[in-house]
């Protein structure tokens, strides 16, 4: 099975889980066919959503490991 990468469009509907804030986006790698690492920052929760393996974890931060 073919992976899909995060790519930058997917910024344009991304918001923050919690507040519905923008995002912000770091990224850390990238390949040719998009973002393989990095994280989603909100500023007005002050916490960032990780993106490990091409895949952004959006769950809220209590219901983060």
């Amino acid at each position: 099975m073919r992976r899909r990468h995060m790519k930058d469009e997917l910024m344009e509907i991304l918001v923050c889980p919690v507040c519905k804030g923008t995002l912000e986006l770091a990224v850390t790698e990238r390949d040719d066919r998009g973002i393989v690492t990095g994280s989603l920052y909100c500023n007005a929760c002050d916490f960032h959503y990780p993106i490990k393996d091409t895949i952004p974890n959006l769950l809220p931060p209590d219901m983060q490991d």
